[in-house]
């Protein structure tokens, strides 16, 4: 995949698709540029039928994702109105994560601040090693977050902690992100990409048509009652029983052998 920058890779092995934040000389803070690109690897993965998880992660052992490249904010976002620019641009590209149809994996190492944690809260699931930190400055360096920004936050980690976050601007540990929810489980350093290899080839032998319906549903599930789309729930569920997959496991079943999924 040619981007139009070299501070974000897009790799397939198999059938994981993997996102990484290539700026470890600012322990991967995320420029405009960057959030561009993320849109466009987002949606190249989402029209890969091969791809069938995808992992995001960062380069180097430092960080996962350090927030934005302060050194860009007099320039892209230097007024309210260069702000609201910046923070479309950025938007666009974390509803283009969250919008993907496939299982979305962090993999978290080192630092995962301020626009970190947003992106990493894109994922389904959030895999970190012990020594990572998450935290959100937003209270030292004036930065405002919004109702879009926020609910996810509160929807993951409950009022409470969310606010203790934005309120402290604190670091808080690894082991502190998996009591509050905010991550799913941490490893120790050295064991953090094998621990996402397996996990997301776990995912990718599995149905697809069966894991887009669960994501979907689940998403519909966390929303309020309104905004719910009940009839493409509905859908997704009886395309799975219509499926060559839903024969192929019955058939794997039967024969004691392990199921080959084509996603169809």
């Amino acid at each position: 995949m040619k981007l139009a920058t070299d501070k974000m890779l897009a790799e397939r092995d198999g059938g994981i698709g993997w996102m990484i934040f290539n700026n470890p000389e600012r322990r991967n803070a995320v420029s405009l540029e960057m959030w561009e690109a993320v849109e466009e690897i987002a949606a190249g993965f989402a029209a890969d039928p091969e791809v069938r998880v995808v992992v995001m992660r960062g380069a180097g052992d430092k960080a996962f994702v350090s927030g934005a490249d302060i050194s860009q904010f007099d320039k892209v976002r230097g007024s309210a109105e260069a702000a609201e620019s910046y923070d479309r641009k950025s938007h666009a590209a974390r509803e283009k994560l969250a919008g993907l149809d496939k299982p979305l994996i962090a993999m978290i190492h080192g630092y995962c601040l301020g626009g970190g944690v947003s992106t990493a809260m894109k994922a389904d699931l959030r895999l970190c090693s012990e020594e990572a930190q998450f935290g959100i400055p937003a209270g030292r360096l004036g930065v405002g977050y919004g109702f879009e920004s926020l609910k996810p936050l509160v929807d993951l980690v409950g009022p409470a902690f969310a606010k203790e976050i934005l309120f402290t601007a604190r670091r808080f540990s690894a082991a502190e992100a998996l009591r509050i929810g905010l991550v799913n489980r941490v490893v120790e350093k050295a064991a953090l990409e094998a621990c996402v290899r397996e996990i997301a080839g776990q995912i990718a032998e599995n149905a697809p048509l069966t894991i887009r319906a669960a994501k979907f549903t689940i998403n519909q599930v966390c929303k309020d009652s309104a905004e719910r789309d009940l009839a493409r729930a509905e859908a997704l569920f009886r395309a799975c029983f219509d499926s060559e997959d839903y024969a192929e496991g019955r058939r794997a079943f039967v024969e004691k052998r392990k199921p080959v999924f084509r996603g169809r």
